[in-house]
């Protein structure tokens, strides 16, 4: 018997699965990279695969003129969507699912970068991924980019500059724009692949991969639940 495939849309080097990997493997999922990024095609549908997970990356869902493949990647979150196949997406990958679903995504007031608390909201505390973790923990971010709930959507968690941190849509897909999926060694990575906008923000870079000491840990912890149980829902859908 074959396992199940999920698909992982890869936007950039350093952004890869990180302890997702752990959850689908525990799971029984085989997976498949996508390096969209460098030229690969995206799929038309969803075909045999049984879930989507959607990497983040430095690019803006807008720019479609710039990455023309971003169009491609809406068109199989589209498709996922219609089939009822589970979604998971982080950063980026919650802001295409999130205009996939009709919502707004657009530049917030200033960029989140580092480490920043995360709210999780009322609806969280029934929900089938979040049921049980702490109310507020402190999670990784590094995005520019915000957007507005989508129509049916349940809104999960958000942070103090980002009104809407995560939600879900339906019973198995769902967006998070926190990375909980982050490693030290990730961290690094993305601190120096996309070095000159630390530079920019005029951000402490050794400071956020320092942090990363006593904030991987619990936040680990909470990533290995909800994304274990992101799988789960993979597992039923086969």
């Amino acid at each position: 018997m074959n396992d199940p495939q999920v698909l992982v849309l890869q936007h950039a080097h350093s952004e890869g699965l990180g302890t997702i990997e752990g959850a689908l493997r525990d799971a029984g999922h085989s997976f498949k990279y996508l390096r969209t990024f460098e030229g690969e095609v995206v799929p038309k549908n969803a075909n045999d695969l049984s879930g989507l997970v959607i990497m983040g990356g430095p690019m803006g869902v807008y720019e479609h003129a710039k990455y023309p493949f971003l169009k491609d990647e809406m068109k199989l979150i589209e498709n996922f969507l219609k089939e009822g196949k589970p979604i998971l997406g982080v950063c980026l990958g919650s802001q295409l699912l999130a205009s996939a679903l009709g919502a707004e995504v657009k530049k917030g007031p200033r960029k989140e970068i580092g480490w920043y608390q995360i709210h999780l909201s009322a609806s969280a505390e029934d929900d089938r991924l979040w049921k049980g973790q702490p109310s507020s923990f402190t999670a990784y971010h590094w995005h520019g980019d915000i957007f507005d709930l989508p129509t049916d959507a349940v809104p999960l968690a958000s942070s103090e500059l980002t009104a809407l941190q995560a939600f879900r849509y339906g019973k198995n897909v769902y967006g998070f724009l926190f990375h909980m999926e982050v490693t030290r060694e990730q961290i690094e990575a993305m601190l120096q692949e996309f070095s000159d906008e630390i530079q920019q923000e005029k951000l402490d870079g050794p400071g956020i991969l320092n942090a990363s000491a006593s904030n991987l840990p619990p936040l680990r912890e909470i990533g290995a639940a909800v994304f274990g149980r992101w799988a789960a829902l993979v597992e039923r859908q086969t």
